[in-house]
């Protein structure tokens, strides 16, 4: 049942009763998601010398959180809109302390993995139902595109900051530590939203096809995980069988979404051209910041020399770029529309995977605050007026497909991008130091068990340097050559991936004129 917002004045019709107390505490509830998803980044390097894990392993402990979010906000999202959006945001908070405690104490890197997906998953209650009740709460209007705005960059924002505040805290404790720093956060969120967010605001009554939530769970697991491991060593058949699995099972999900009585995912809105290409450049755009973080923090610990801290703290121009941009995009996207603040987001974004590909050894910070710089600043432009775009041609009874698009754009594009360049940086490692090898005098006194310990990951070509302290020198010096060049694919795939959203965009979206007359064919047509 749909209870309505009391209204007493017309201010009231805009935005609900203590707006900044509801929108404090939605903005809590997305910092707790984005800060989890990014926490593991910067402690790579740690967890793969405490696990002796291999660049697969560490790809999917980064991937973990992303990708149970990926995997369930659609799902998640049509149970919001169906059986309660603030509950489903109370419990995922509270299944997120849960999952951050699972992964501070993991006894191994396949448990650490597996309580990352938990997390994801706990995400995929609360992070979707955060824009959601905006859109319900904040009507159509200023107002509205405002709390949107902010909205994105603060998420945004919190997935920089994540990793600067794990940089903080692997100067003084474990990497175990980076996992409890949503914890504090999370219990604030909880009393928050508890007490100032309104409840059954615009609701479905719809039913739930849960069929079609399961087949989309599985096969978005399925190809996500197929493209972090199909460039891996001895991983290609599995890889394959992964994408292969998933290709099917969304096909199937496809197929059930035409014939369903109520579908999960509304095919005809998803048509709309107002929904679809803002969706496909944001998941791009936004893929782009968490893939070029992913391999930055261990690009610049590994082969710069970074600490962890001075990794984190690295990335604070990503951070500063999201929230100066997120106002000011929110007014272009206003007064000149959805089409030229997307291109002016990739047109950024761009300049930072071209500034990304001049990183080398020695290379000075002045042009690493550049490239974080350029991409945060470019990811909000595209943020604000994808997320704008998709809640705009959305009616209110189906917001939460809307922002379970939004949110798929963030963790989908976010896991691809960095299941892509973490996948493209494991091969590029594996492959160089196969060279290295292959040309040393020493080739033929390395055993197959040694190459492969190699090639694993940086991390174990540390451990193999702490064994052969005679070769040590040779051995690290290879490794950050190799870590160079799978960095530099990452990049160089990164830009390509880039210029195909920007086309996309530039192809796909009208100009303001035509796009207002769209906007008011959908008002009517869902009128």
């Amino acid at each position: 049942m749909t209870s309505p917002l009391p209204a007493t004045d017309a201010s009231a019709v805009d935005r609900p009763p203590r707006a900044g107390l509801v929108l404090t505490a939605l903005l809590v509830a997305a910092v707790v998601c984005n800060i989890n998803i990014a926490a593991a980044t910067v402690a790579l390097p740690a967890i793969g010398a405490s696990f002796d894990a291999s660049q697969t392993q560490l790809n999917l402990v980064g991937l973990g959180a992303g990708l149970g979010l990926a995997m369930s906000v659609l799902y998640f999202g049509a149970v919001a809109d169906r059986y309660g959006r603030k509950q489903l945001l109370m419990l995922g908070l509270v299944l997120t302390i849960v999952a951050s405690l699972m992964s501070a104490l993991a006894p191994s890197v396949e448990f650490l993995i597996v309580a990352r997906v938990a997390t994801g998953l706990a995400a995929g209650m609360a992070y979707p139902t955060t824009l959601s009740l905006i859109t319900a709460l904040w009507r159509e209007g200023t107002a509205r595109t405002g709390a949107i705005a902010l909205w994105s960059g603060v998420s945004g924002m919190a997935s920089v900051a994540g990793s600067i505040v794990a940089g903080v805290i692997l100067t003084v404790a474990t990497w175990n530590g980076v996992f409890l720093l949503s914890v504090p956060v999370a219990v604030i969120g909880v009393v928050l939203v508890w007490l100032f967010v309104p409840s059954h605001v615009d609701e479905s009554s719809e039913p739930v096809d849960h069929l079609g939530g399961i087949l989309s769970t599985v096969g978005i697991a399925a190809f996500v995980l197929g493209i972090g491991i199909v460039f891996a060593p001895d991983a290609t058949a599995t890889g394959i069988v992964l994408l292969v699995a998933g290709a099917v099972v969304l096909a199937g999900f496809a197929l059930r979404q035409r014939t369903a009585r109520a579908p999960l995912y509304d095919l005809g809105v998803a048509r709309r051209r107002l929904f679809w290409v803002p969706a496909v450049a944001g998941t791009i755009a936004f893929g782009a910041l968490i893939g070029a973080m992913f391999v930055g923090e261990q690009f610049m610990q590994n082969i710069l020399g970074y600490t962890p801290l001075l990794a984190g703290v690295a990335v604070i121009p990503a951070a500063v770029g999201l929230i100066i941009m997120a106002p000011i995009s929110a007014r272009v996207v206003t007064r000149s529309g959805t089409r030229p603040t997307m291109l002016t987001g990739y047109a950024l974004v761009f300049v930072a995977f071209a500034t990304m590909l001049l990183w080398r050894e020695g290379t000075p910070y002045v042009l690493i605050g550049v490239g974080f710089l350029a991409v945060g600043a470019g990811a909000s432009f595209v943020m604000t007026a994808s997320s704008r775009s998709l809640t705009g041609s959305t009616p209110v009874r189906r917001v939460g497909m809307a922002s379970a698009t939004s949110d798929l754009q963030n963790d989908l594009g976010g896991s691809i991008m960095q299941a892509l360049l973490g996948a493209i940086l494991a091969a590029g490692f594996s492959a160089r130091f196969l060279e290295l090898i292959d040309g040393s005098s020493e080739a033929g006194h390395v055993s197959t068990e040694v190459t492969k310990a190699l090639q694993s990951s940086f991390a174990s070509a540390a451990h193999v340097a702490e064994q052969h302290p005679d070769l040590s020198a040779d051995i690290l010096a290879a490794a950050r050559e190799s870590l160079l060049a799978g960095a530099w694919g990452a990049y160089l795939i990164g830009a390509v991936a880039i210029v195909l959203g920007g086309l996309i965009v530039w192809f796909g979206l009208p100009k303001k004129e035509h796009e207002e007359e769209l906007r008011a064919r959908y008002r009517a047509e869902d009128a």
